[in-house]
């Protein structure tokens, strides 16, 4: 457990660790389900410069801005750049190689950038909208490493990798279908807590993980269909897509 968590803040977050070793199956799959513990002092991070900003007298929506740049800034841009080549993949034809080619070549096109401006904008506004509420930077913690628990669904058994090599050949297919369940279970239970304390009804955050695992699992089957299993960036995609999607929903 403390390699999985040592490789989940390596991967995931700027804070520095000592590197492991190789990773073993056993430590792919712990770093998978830890994500949310590994990314959670990011986001209470992101969350008090909010409400920092809010208290101060910033205007909301900036103050929606730096909460997105202290996560995009914690977790070195990976996952934005994940799902804008993720987008830029699934919009390059029908052909799969050509397909893995162009999230390999680390370029954004239209498609990516419009979906990642997207994103970030919709982001910006929720974001905002929390921190109007009472702890709300205490919510916007659950929900950045919440969000998180999508790491579990993308590498539950039976996703395959999409190539033998890279980073989703590390992690896909090492967690077990109930231990995915029950992290996205454990988060619901945890966001409910907090959005209650909020001021949030109790339902709206089960809404909000009920969409996000849905919509994380039509995702996830598309990609499957199009390039045959998951890479890194596919991950990626999905922790920001989780994210937008619970964001959207609580704030709404």
């Amino acid at each position: 457990m403390i390699d999985g968590l040592r490789i989940a803040l390596g991967f995931l977050t700027v804070i520095p660790v000592r590197p492991t070793s190789g990773i073993s199956r056993g430590q792919a799959r712990a770093a998978m389900l830890l994500g949310p513990v590994a990314v959670l002092p990011i986001g209470v991070l992101a969350g008090l410069i909010g409400w920092g900003a809010r208290w101060t007298g910033t205007p909301v929506l900036l103050a929606g801005v730096l909460v997105v740049a202290v996560i995009a800034m914690g977790t070195r841009g990976m996952h934005l750049d994940g799902l804008a080549d993720t987008i830029d993949g699934l919009g390059s034809g029908p052909d799969r190689d050509k397909a893995l080619r162009v999230m390999r070549s680390g370029d954004v096109g239209p498609m990516g950038a419009a979906g990642l401006i997207l994103v970030l904008m919709a982001q910006v506004v929720g974001f905002a909208a929390i921190l109007g509420r009472p702890w709300g930077w205490a919510l916007i913690a659950v929900l950045v490493a919440g969000s998180r628990a999508a790491l579990a669904l993308g590498c539950a058994v039976g996703v395959p990798p999409a190539r033998p090599g890279g980073l989703g050949a590390l992690f896909a297919g090492s967690v077990p279908v109930w231990a995915a369940t029950l992290e996205w279970a454990l988060v619901a239970a945890v966001l409910t807590g907090v959005g209650v304390w909020a001021g949030l009804p109790w339902w709206r955050p089960l809404v909000g993980v009920l969409v996000a695992v849905v919509g994380g699992a039509l995702l996830l089957g598309r990609v499957v269909r199009r390039i045959g299993g998951v890479t890194g960036d596919v991950l990626g995609a999905l922790i920001e897509s989780s994210l937008v999607l619970l964001v959207v929903v609580v704030a709404a």
